[in-house]
Order: structure tokens, then C-alpha cells, then sequence
């Protein structure tokens, strides 16, 4: 993932920034605990596509 691209997206709903998280090609909203997937190297800044994710998996980002 560049790394100017990731300083300049933010979730598409509430604008705060995002977590890259390489292994599961995913960025990752802490706040709106929503996760946007990524695929060859475009990520996919839908949120209607974005996987919820579970207050376990935010303890483990902060």
C-alpha cells in the first residue's frame, strides 16, 4: 500500500484515519469499528462492503 495514498484516506463516514493492516489487506476505521477491504492494491471505500468488526479486534488495534 503507498504510503502517500494511506495519508490521505480517511473513513468515508466518519473522516478519521485509518489503520493499514497488511497481513489482511484491510483499512481499519477504530471509531466506526468497520474494516475496508483491499484488492489488488485498491481499497474498497464502500461502506455498505465494509466488514464490521468486533470489539476484540479493536482491543487488539489500540
Amino acid at each position: 500500500m503507498d504510503k502517500k495514498l494511506l495519508d490521505i484516506l480517511a473513513c468515508p463516514s466518519c473522516k478519521s484515519s485509518l489503520k493499514y493492516l497488511k497481513k489482511q489487506q484491510e483499512l481499519v476505521c477504530v471509531p466506526c469499528r468497520l474494516a475496508y477491504a483491499i484488492r489488488d492494491d485498491i481499497p474498497i471505500m464502500l461502506i455498505d462492503e465494509a466488514r464490521k468488526i468486533t470489539a476484540d479486534e479493536v482491543d487488539e488495534l489500540r
